[in-house]
């Protein structure tokens, strides 16, 4: 395997990302095998909604998505603020026009909505943002996990 394919780009909201969820992705990804850099436009640390802090190792601006097999979108009460971020919205269709992985845990799923990548596919979301698929064409599935070919989406931090 590439290591184009071991390395997976994380993004962090700058401030309250889920501690949980992202603790529990790089854990599990750092098990298997695989490079994780953390990206966000935080000026110097992402701080989480219980403290947490961790910087990030490159700025979402400067990122190649040439570098990465994945895209994954860390949610939190923070991840909110980034639902009409261009440049988010860019990066999640720039992966999946170059067939690779795009996930989103949680709130962070409505970026992926709004992005268009599943207009009319199925996906989850935490329940509270139904409402935001609906707006944007996502056939919402109660599950903790929707795999729609290579987008995943997680409903909470959970199923993380």
């Amino acid at each position: 395997m590439s290591i184009q394919k071991k390395s997976i780009l994380l993004f962090l909201a700058a401030e309250n990302f889920c501690e949980q969820e992202f603790l529990t992705v790089k854990n599990i990804f750092l098990r298997k095998g695989f490079n994780l850099f953390i990206s966000s436009d935080a000026n110097s640390l992402c701080v989480g909604g219980n403290g947490m802090k961790v910087k990030p190792d490159v700025n979402i601006y400067n990122i190649n998505k040439n570098n990465f097999g994945a895209f994954v979108i860390i949610g939190g009460k923070g991840i909110i603020n980034y639902w009409d971020n261009q440049i988010l919205k860019s990066s999640v269709l720039e992966f999946n026009k170059n067939n690779k992985i795009v996930a989103s845990i949680c709130a962070a799923g409505v970026i992926i909505a709004k992005s268009g990548i599943l207009n009319q596919k199925e996906g989850v979301v935490y329940p509270d943002y139904k409402k935001e698929f609906d707006r944007n064409g996502v056939i919402y599935k109660d599950q903790d996990v929707v795999v729609e070919g290579k987008i995943i989406t997680a409903k909470n931090p959970a199923s993380s």
